[in-house]
């Protein structure tokens, strides 16, 4: 069985866009901005022995508000230009009541089965508690809250805080030699 890293989409590998002080997907592809350091760090995940598996939900699909091409679009381009392994996404609203929308773990126990992944040996990073909710549902070894500005990677109950992800990749480095 392989080891996964899960990483939530929006505010983790791209920036969200900030509209009337709200946080929002972006709209489109020229939207769609890459954060500093997301490249390497998904590098240094892959060069780990990692998989890089993007798990994000996206409900301006399923509200209407957004065009699933457009999201596919930019899934095309995580997978060839960052070179993450595989990317999971539910476009359901949470009136749907599925089981893929994150915080219920349906999205990532699907992955682990499709890809044969040990989750109890992968990780699961997001900005939410929600990404934190359904990584610790689905069984997954390490979680890890991507807060942008945090002071210092710290411990927090049973999950980390990161502030950039290349803390987060520090982490595994410390983490894989123990």
């Amino acid at each position: 069985m392989r080891r996964a890293v899960f990483l939530d989409r929006d505010g983790v590998i791209n920036r969200a866009v900030i509209k009337n002080g709200k946080s929002y997907p972006p709209g489109s592809l020229a939207e769609f901005e890459i954060l500093p350091g997301v490249r390497e760090a998904i590098a240094a995940l892959r060069e780990a022995g990692f998989l890089v598996i993007v798990a994000t939900n996206q409900p301006d699909v399923g509200a209407g508000r957004q065009r699933v091409e457009v999201v596919e679009a930019m899934h095309a381009w995580l997978l060839e230009e960052l070179a993450v392994d595989d990317i999971r996404v539910c476009y359901h609203v949470d009136a749907d009541r599925c089981q893929c929308r994150k915080p219920l773990p349906g999205m990532l126990i699907q992955a682990a089965i499709d890809l044969d992944l040990n989750l109890a040996q992968s990780w699961c990073v997001g900005d939410a508690a929600r990404d934190i909710e359904a990584g610790r549902a689905a069984g997954v070894g390490t979680l890890v809250q991507y807060v942008e500005g945090a002071p210092a990677l710290l411990r927090k109950h049973d999950y980390w805080i990161a502030p950039t992800l290349a803390a987060i990749t520090e982490l595994l480095a410390r983490t894989a030699a123990l």
